[in-house]
């Protein structure tokens, strides 16, 4: 009878091989929906994302679909996060902001692609200690923190190598843009009548950055303003 490593036993092994199919079943429909960025596809294998979806939505995690968080936030459909984390296009150590924390998914997929850290800003305190909750160890790696990411004064002249705002909004804040160091980009999706289009932002060196548009997504709005709810 064959046994697994020191400290393992079969049904660790029968657990161990179930998630690794059925995350790579997880990585196959994405690719058959046009997902393409390899290092995005390896992070989403590797992050379970049933281990961020509320309890009792757990059978649903390896859907294609947006799911409902508390406070009526939402966790994006995993097509949608992938075409922002490709447009975003992550380098090693790189320093990120993420707007909207939600379910802490996305943070746990940026510190696996590579992220030096990730200051991630939610504005619901309930959220922002679950997520901090999912995310154990990958905290080295980020920090989650109950604020509005779209104040003008939230980030303390801080500024970052990539941002990631996780929501639609009307317009680009200023000090998003202003936030972007030399080199910089930007990833947000604006609103139209169409519905919310992916749209980057690339600073190359001190000059303005430019702007590129991408598909049109399924994306939830982003409000401002701290939650009075904690």
């Amino acid at each position: 009878m064959s046994r697994g490593p020191p400290g393992t036993n079969a049904s660790d092994d029968a657990d161990g091989l179930t998630r690794a199919i059925g995350s790579a079943a997880f990585v196959l429909r994405l690719r058959e929906r046009g997902v393409r960025d390899t290092a995005v596809l390896r992070a989403m294998e590797r992050v379970p994302r049933e281990h961020f979806v509320p309890p009792a939505l757990r059978d649903h995690a390896a859907r294609d679909i947006a799911l409902p968080l508390p406070h009526g936030q939402t966790m994006t459909a995993p097509s949608v996060v992938a075409a922002m984390l490709g447009a975003l296009d992550l380098r090693a150590e790189a320093r990120v902001l993420e707007i909207g924390t939600g379910s802490g998914y996305v943070t746990a997929l940026l510190v696996r692609l590579g992220a030096g850290h990730v200051r991630s800003l939610e504005r619901y305190g309930a959220l922002a200690r679950a997520a901090r909750d999912r995310l154990g160890a990958s905290l080295n790696d980020a920090t989650v923190e109950v604020a509005d990411g779209l104040a003008p004064d939230g980030l303390g002249g801080q500024t970052f190598d990539r941002i990631l705002v996780n929501g639609a909004l009307d317009a680009l804040p200023p000090h998003l843009t202003d936030a972007l160091a030399p080199g910089g980009r930007m990833v947000a999706a604006l609103r139209s009548a169409r519905g919310s289009r992916l749209v980057g932002l690339a600073r190359e060196g001190d000059g303005p950055p430019a702007r590129t548009e991408g598909p049109v997504l399924r994306l939830g709005p982003l409000t401002p303003g701290r939650a009075r709810v904690s």
